[in-house]
């Protein structure tokens, strides 16, 4: 589908899985499972859907899923379906080789948010999209370099240290553009330098943060990649905040500014963890409750 100037896509990497009351904190497992059915083990499906967004030359690849270093072990723990199509052969199905990706936007370093940033080849580990610049928060490289002992399970080196060996990071403070139109902002909440991707297809564009107000997407040109702000359609009620985030009160009060702005100005929602609802648009009820409202599956998965 088309935002304006921008050609965007999802490929996902597959199913994995993750507790749900660990997903919804202090919401009732009575609220979410009704949203999210849990399995045996309280784990609900979920997916890591991938932006592609094409500009003229340009192709850049927004997160790169959870990519395939886990041993039997971390597959069994996350659920990993090895009868699911990962994310190269999800681009690929969408035209688009490896090769072609001429830029790589990273939300954060959590291991299900960068693993296909590297491959081994030989006994050595290397660029996965060789031809790519990877955009890096700096504080988010810093802390994943000496985590806490709350989230060092999150961060694996080999995501990103062969990167620097390489050459190919560029670092960014508060925000950057890696191509015209698509701005990755420093939210934090989830931890202390995540971002979120602004989309902005118009011809003016560059700051990716208006946009005339709009009917639940009609033609509109701006869009908005949660990454884990909103990780699914049902995060979006401000106090559904998963128990991961290290400061809640942070990612409340970003969603209190963010979701109404995406809300009023009907921008496009993608929604990175949600497998049934990857794309949306936030609607406000007769209570001035938001929630997302479906983009039809087609619309949500054409290239």
């Amino acid at each position: 589908m088309h935002l304006g100037d921008l050609k965007i896509s999802l490929a996902d990497d597959g199913e994995f899985r993750l507790d749900g009351g660990a997903m919804f904190g202090v919401v009732p497992r009575a609220l979410w499972a009704k949203k999210m059915a849990p399995d045996e083990s309280n784990r609900i499906h979920m997916t890591t859907n991938c932006l592609l967004v094409e500009r003229g030359d340009d192709l850049l690849l927004v997160d790169t899923g959870v990519g395939d270093k886990g041993d039997p072990r971390f597959n069994q723990i996350f659920g990993l379906n090895p009868d699911s199509p990962r994310l190269l052969e999800n681009m690929v199905a969408r035209g688009y080789a490896p090769q072609d990706v001429t830029h790589v936007l990273l939300t954060h370093l959590h291991f299900d948010h960068c693993g296909w940033n590297t491959r081994k080849q030989g006994e050595s580990w290397v660029p996965t999209f060789e031809n790519a610049t990877y955009w890096l928060q700096r504080g988010e490289v810093a802390h994943a370099r000496s985590p806490n002992a709350r989230d060092r399970a999150s961060y694996n080196p080999l995501n990103w240290e062969p990167l620097f060996a390489a050459g190919v990071v560029e670092l960014f403070d508060e925000e950057a553009e890696p191509m015209a139109g698509v701005r990755a902002v420093r939210v934090p909440g989830h931890n202390a330098d995540m971002c979120i991707v602004l989309l902005d297809g118009g011809r003016d564009s560059g700051r990716g943060d208006g946009g005339a107000s709009k009917t639940a997407g009609e033609g509109t040109t701006h869009g908005v990649f949660w990454a884990d702000l909103v990780p699914t359609a049902a995060h979006v009620p401000y106090p559904w905040i998963m128990s991961y985030d290290l400061y809640p009160m942070k990612t409340l009060a970003n969603k209190e500014i963010w979701l109404p702005r995406a809300a009023s100005a009907g921008w496009l929602s993608i929604f990175e963890h949600d497998p049934v609802t990857p794309m949306a648009t936030l609607v406000e009820d007769d209570k001035g409750r938001l929630h997302a409202e479906p983009l039809g599956s087609s619309t949500a998965t054409t290239g």
